[in-house]
C-alpha cells in the first residue's frame, strides 16, 4: 500500500515518524510538509498544492489549521488517493462545518474518508468515542487501521502474584504512545493497571487538545479513556 502523509508541524511529524518506523515492509510511505502559513480563504487550492505529488492509495492529512484543511480534496485528487484519513485531535483545526464540506468534496470525486476524533479511536470499521462513533467503508483505511489506531494490547498476568508479566502491542496509537504504555505496565499489579495506562499515554506526551468539547470532555482525556478501556478489557479475566 502506498501512503502519502501530509503534515504541518511537530504533531504530524511525530505521527509520520512512527508510521514510517512501524509500517509493514511492503508499504511505501511518502512524507511531505505543508506550509505553516496559508491564506484564511483559499479560492484556488491548486496554487498551494505541491507541484509533484507521488501517487498514493491512502492520503493521511495531518493538518494543523483550517487553512491547510482546505487543501485536502485537491491533495487527494492530485495524488490519486482512494481514501483519506483526517484525524481531529484539535477541533480548532477542523470545525464541524469545514469537516462536512471536505467530506462532501471527497465523496464527489469518489474518495472515501474518515475523521477520527481522536486519531487513537480508529478501528478497521469505525472511528470515534462514546456516542460519536462513525462507520466507514474503505479497505485502504481498514488496512491502515489494523496497525495504527485504537490501541490493542495482549496482556499476560501471573495468576499468583497478579502482576503483569508481558504486554504485546497488537495495534499502536498512531503517535506511538502505546509502546511506552506497554513498557510501563510490565511489572505493574493488575489493581494498579487502570488508570496507569491512560496516564502513561498522556505522559508520552499526548498532543490531543485540552480544550473542552461539547461533550464535556477534552480530546486528551478521551485518548486516556481509550487506553484504559483496552487495559481493563485485557485484565478482566484475571480479576476475581
Amino acid at each position: 500500500m502506498r501512503i502519502l502523509v501530509m503534515y504541518q508541524g511537530h504533531y504530524g511529524q511525530r505521527i509520520a515518524d512512527n508510521i514510517k518506523r512501524s509500517a509493514l515492509p511492503d508499504w511505501i510511505i511518502e512524507v511531505h510538509n505543508l506550509p505553516r502559513r496559508l491564506p484564511l480563504v483559499i479560492d484556488e487550492p491548486e496554487e498551494f498544492l505541491p507541484a509533484n505529488l507521488p501517487q498514493a492509495d491512502l492520503l493521511l492529512a495531518l493538518t494543523e489549521s483550517q487553512e491547510a484543511a482546505q487543501l485536502i480534496p485537491g491533495l487527494a485528487k492530485r495524488s490519486g488517493a482512494k481514501a483519506v484519513i483526517t484525524p481531529i485531535d484539535n477541533s480548532a483545526w477542523l470545525p464541524l462545518g469545514l469537516r462536512n464540506q471536505i467530506q462532501r468534496e471527497l465523496a464527489n470525486i469518489g474518495v472515501a474518508s474518515i475523521f477520527p476524533k481522536t486519531f487513537c479511536t480508529l478501528t478497521e470499521k469505525e472511528a470515534g468515542f462514546g456516542n460519536d462513533i462513525e462507520p466507514y467503508n474503505s479497505e485502504c483505511i481498514a488496512r491502515f487501521a489494523r496497525l495504527f489506531g485504537r490501541p490493542k494490547l495482549k496482556i499476560q498476568v501471573d495468576w499468583e502474584s497478579g502482576q503483569i508479566v508481558k504486554v504485546e502491542v497488537q495495534r499502536s496509537a498512531p503517535c506511538g504512545s502505546t509502546h511506552l504504555v506497554a513498557e510501563k505496565l510490565t511489572g505493574v499489579h493488575i489493581k494498579e493497571a487502570v488508570p496507569q495506562g491512560g496516564l502513561h499515554a498522556h505522559h508520552y506526551p499526548c498532543l490531543a487538545s485540552m480544550s473542552m468539547e461539547p461533550t464535556g470532555d477534552t480530546l486528551m482525556h478521551i485518548s486516556g479513556y481509550v487506553v484504559n478501556e483496552e487495559v481493563e478489557r485485557e485484565i478482566k479475566p484475571y480479576i476475581n
